[in-house]
């Protein structure tokens, strides 16, 4: 059941001029659901993209990086769920430009101009013909205000589809921000999420799109862990067609700039919040806040320990105010000079140690209280300088165990 996460309404998801979306029932691994999603581009959209860091990386990140440094613009994006097309060698990349190739003859565009994404099981092979079976009823579906039946169409263990949008005004001129998401489990991101995909009407050269993905990303799905396993698939996409009329932002310099990678990093933010809220057996929403390091990298360490750890996480399930496990992770999360007796512990605004350790004014009842809230910010102040870092995490249930030991069946 996921955390105050409602699902998104289609009719609040706005679209983007220059992007098409088409889906279809292809039986990837399942029949009779959505399971492959058609983005179709207009000819000068540009395209950014970063990929996971996990080095038994999926056919399909490989091929899609490979089509996109080629710098020859893309036209189409083709994403399955159920099958991962992970592990599955010299076969699985020859299947990822199986799809490509399929999808550009069918539009009649370079197999090359074409980005494959996968997700699902990993080391099964990737049905290539269902995909190319389908692939014609996701055109003959494509249309602009698609995006909640894209969002549903790459789901995998979410329990609820997740699309978001903005709009930002850069001088004279409206733009719009949409995007769509899924992740529930296997988060912990070394770049994005699972998978993302936003598209804009902006018109913003190559360099400073790939600046505010990447700025988004290490503010978004870069801040989130469910159970602190890093994905072979994750990709976070933007996509920018330029259509909306406003003079091209040519550099992170351009007084436009900063506008449009702030909305692009608050509709993130929000699609990376639901992936927590939606996390597998979740029950709480976790927000861990670390302030006053010696460096954001320092603080991000802390806070990840503190939201990786089984044990603080079956806490927070238990709502058991056994907080003795936050200040152990504090201690392990690597800051080898920390001075624990400047060190300060909150639960929302009750103040649980301070000076190494139990606050004197703390009572068991107060962290109690908290702890049965279905969102709780944990805050921890190091003492040691002015940076500062948010990472959001969820609590560890038995229906996490559940759903993974089940994945297959």
């Amino acid at each position: 059941m996921a955390v105050n996460l409602k699902p998104p309404h289609a009719d609040a998801l706005h679209p983007i001029a220059g992007v098409q979306l088409g889906i279809a029932r292809a039986g990837i691994r399942k029949a009779n659901r959505k399971d492959l999603l058609l983005i179709a581009l207009d000819e000068g959209a540009r395209v950014a993209g970063v990929f996971t860091r996990n080095r038994f990386c999926a056919a399909p990140v490989e091929v899609a990086r490979d089509h996109l440094q080629l710098g020859d613009g893309v036209r189409a994006l083709v994403v399955n769920t159920g099958n991962a097309n992970a592990g599955t060698g010299e076969p699985g990349l020859r299947a990822a430009r199986a799809t490509c190739d399929e999808a550009a003859r069918l539009l009649g565009v370079p197999a090359h101009r074409v980005l494959p994404f996968s997700t699902g099981v990993i080391m099964e092979p990737l049905p290539v013909e269902r995909i190319a079976a389908g692939l014609p009823a996701c055109i003959a579906d494509l249309k602009a205000d698609n995006w909640l039946s894209a969002a549903e169409a790459i789901m995998t263990t979410d329990t609820v589809a997740k699309a978001a949008s903005r709009r930002v005004r850069l001088g004279s001129t409206d733009v719009t921000l949409t995007g769509i998401a899924k992740g529930a489990g296997m988060i912990h991101p070394d770049m994005a999420t699972m998978l993302c995909f936003v598209a804009t009407d902006a018109a913003i050269a190559a360099a400073p799109l790939r600046a505010a993905l990447a700025h988004a990303a290490e503010q978004s799905f870069n801040s989130i862990t469910v159970d602190g396993d890093t994905s072979t698939n994750d990709a976070f996409m933007f996509i920018a067609t330029g259509r909306a009329g406003n003079r091209e932002i040519a550099s992170e310099h351009d007084a436009h700039f900063a506008s449009l990678r702030d909305a692009l990093t608050d509709l993130a933010a929000e699609l990376a919040q639901a992936i927590i809220r939606d996390g597998e057996g979740a029950t709480k929403f976790i927000t861990v806040r670390v302030e006053q390091g010696a460096s954001r990298a320092e603080c991000r360490q802390v806070a990840f320990a503190i939201a990786h750890s089984p044990l603080v996480k079956t806490a927070f399930f238990a709502s058991d105010p056994n907080l003795g496990r936050i200040l152990a992770a504090i201690g392990y999360a690597g800051v080898a000079d920390l001075d624990v007796t400047r060190l300060q512990l909150f639960l929302d605004d009750v103040r649980v140690a301070s000076a190494g350790a139990r606050d004197p004014s703390y009572q068991e009842a107060d962290g109690q209280r908290v702890m049965q809230q279905s969102e709780i910010t944990v805050r921890v102040v190091l003492g040691r300088g002015s940076a500062a870092a948010t990472v959001w995490t969820c609590d560890l249930s038995h229906e996490y165990v559940t759903i993974n030991a089940e994945y297959r069946t």
